[in-house]
């Protein structure tokens, strides 16, 4: 392959993995204030997975896209310091449902015209597992979600993702949208010389209406619940025990 790529990563700024989330009093959402916040693992690979190519001599240009307020620059400047060379935020304060960023995306495409985009295959916030597969649809390109592999070559993306009861291997013509697992990589730490360089490495702010796109609320959360306390567990002497505990718990 002699053409290098163009690759569009997307970033988004979520409530740290580590972090136990609490649901605000009014159960209307999750309560972020002075929560520590990260950028969303999966997305964390995705961004992995790009400076990987671009490391073996398939990509040549790497460009990190995050939809969110002014905090979501922390975000894409870790982004440029794992490895990408520039960045765009799409900056709002409104909270955007998958299909608005699906089309936020789509009108940076036709911008940017990229051969490859990689996101994390789902949020881990609001767990939709959907904005991939709507960009893909809305740009009429191939599509490879869940992929635990991926490979370029003669201008094709093979990915391998995880199917019920094995492994399928897809061979994407490009340009291609593909979204990322777990399995695909061991993203690496920002170095502090990378982190300091970041801060050099172009970062473009744009509005939604600047991409004459207009999001709509498709649907509305009416109400977010911690999930129920676990009861303890007890200890049994015998086997026998155990039975009888299973059968008056309904359980057998």
């Amino acid at each position: 392959m002699t053409e290098k790529l163009k690759i569009l990563v997307t970033a988004k700024r979520v409530v740290d993995y580590n972090v136990k989330v609490r649901v605000k009093p009014d159960h209307s959402g999750i309560d972020t204030n002075n929560v520590k916040m990260s950028m969303n693992p999966f997305d964390e690979i995705a961004v992995e997975e790009a400076v990987r190519l671009k490391e073996k001599g398939v990509a040549a240009e790497i460009i990190v896209v995050s939809v969110g307020d002014n905090k979501s620059v922390e975000t894409l400047r870790t982004a440029l310091a794992l490895g990408a060379d520039r960045a765009i935020l799409v900056e709002t304060n409104d909270a955007i449902q998958p299909l608005g960023i699906a089309k936020i995306l789509q009108a940076l495409v036709k911008q940017e015209q990229p051969d490859l985009v990689i996101m994390g295959k789902q949020s881990i916030d609001g767990d939709n597992n959907q904005t991939g597969q709507m960009l893909a649809a809305l740009l009429d390109w191939s599509q490879g979600t869940f992929i635990s592999e991926l490979t370029i070559e003669n201008h094709k993306a093979n990915v391998t993702r995880e199917i019920d009861g094995g492994l399928e291997t897809l061979a994407l013509t490009l340009p291609a949208v593909v979204t990322t697992d777990l399995r695909l990589n061991e993203p690496r730490y920002a170095s502090l010389p990378n982190i300091m360089k970041a801060k050099k490495k172009p970062l473009e702010t744009v509005t939604i209406d600047s991409l004459g796109v207009t999001p709509k609320t498709r649907f509305e959360i009416t109400k977010v619940e911690p999930p129920a306390q676990r009861s303890a567990g007890i200890k049994v002497e015998t086997v026998e025990e155990l039975v009888e505990k299973l059968k008056t718990a309904g359980v057998v």
